[in-house]
């Protein structure tokens, strides 16, 4: 996945001279996960930026870059670091073209590296999402595949709308395979990535990972699991959701994030307002605990895991 959001952003960069790079580490040294390795040698230092570690600062310059015609991306080295910017997205960033009745558009991207798995130390594992989520003018996308990475990133960079762009650092060295072609990936469209008769299991980032491997192992008891791919947080593609939930009837969604007040609460009361009368079981949520995310000793038991996930499946299967 390293390699393909590095592909997919040098393609941007490519394509579109007003496209220029913020953040932390990104020039040089290529990023603390060498997303930007190489593109300052390619694009050089007017294009890749290497800032002063203040997030507030990097999202504050995108926004005055994006009102004069550029295209700035902006890299959070890790998901706890983005807060000290949260003013700037939330009460800036994402009103300002609301603010102007439309005259002025925000094409900026956030990278945020995102979720565990990865044991390291505080505020370097967090699950932010909900929060932008929550706020109106931002899309929120999370891939969770090299391929997806390529061409959500290339979609996210033509947006004219402000895109916080969730990158699961847990599968950045996991491999797959990604089409070149110029039939790229959709930005906020929902897939399904296994299909299945008995339960839908609905993931987005890593969790995508682990729900099919919660479904192999379904499978190896008769249990057949169909699993969608959210890819998109804000706004949520719901149809590929509903017509899953219509056919198998039942619906556990899985994150990393906190369970109470989540992307997953709201899809859950969506879902139940919207195919209530196909739901052969109440809609349950699999994710991390309500508490702060815990010493990296520990993150095992605070992230959801194929376990927990089969064990929402029984639950769901004695209704």
């Amino acid at each position: 996945m390293v390699k393909a959001l590095n592909a997919g952003l040098k393609r941007a960069m490519g394509d579109d001279e007003n496209v220029l790079l913020l953040g932390e580490d990104i020039g040089k040294l290529g990023g603390v996960f060498r997303v930007t390795e190489g593109l300052l040698d390619e694009f050089g230092e007017n294009r890749v930026l290497d800032t002063p570690l203040a997030e507030s600062g990097i999202v504050g310059t995108a926004i005055g870059l994006a009102m004069n015609g550029f295209r700035p991306v902006c890299e959070i080295q890790f998901d706890g670091f983005v807060f000290p910017a949260f003013n700037q997205i939330t009460t800036q960033l994402a009103k300002m073209t609301k603010k102007h009745s439309g005259a002025v558009s925000m094409p900026v991207v956030i990278r945020i590296p995102y979720g565990g798995h990865i044991g390291a130390v505080e505020h370097h594992q967090e699950s932010p999402e909900t929060y932008f989520a929550h706020t109106p003018g931002l899309r929120c996308i999370s891939p969770s595949t090299p391929n997806d990475a390529y061409w959500m990133i290339q979609e996210a960079v033509r947006s004219d709308d402000p895109v916080v762009f969730f990158e699961p650092k847990s599968r950045y060295w996991q491999k797959g395979e990604v089409d070149f072609s110029e039939h790229g990936a959709e930005l906020h469209v929902s897939r399904l990535v296994r299909p299945g008769s008995d339960v839908t299991v609905l993931a987005h980032g890593a969790m995508v990972t682990t729900a099919l491997q919660a479904a192999e192992l379904a499978a190896s008891e008769g249990i057949s699991l169909e699993v969608v791919d959210l890819r998109s947080i804000s706004p949520v593609d719901y149809e590929p959701i509903l017509q899953s939930v219509r056919k198998t009837g039942r619906l556990i969604i899985a994150q990393e994030a906190s369970g109470f007040v989540s992307v997953g609460s709201e899809i859950a009361a969506t879902v139940a307002e919207r195919a209530f009368y196909s739901l052969e079981a109440p809609v349950l949520r699999v994710s991390g605990f309500d508490v702060p995310f815990p010493p990296a000793r520990l993150e095992k038991s605070f992230l959801p895991d194929a376990d927990r996930i089969l064990e929402a499946v029984d639950r769901s299967l004695v209704y």
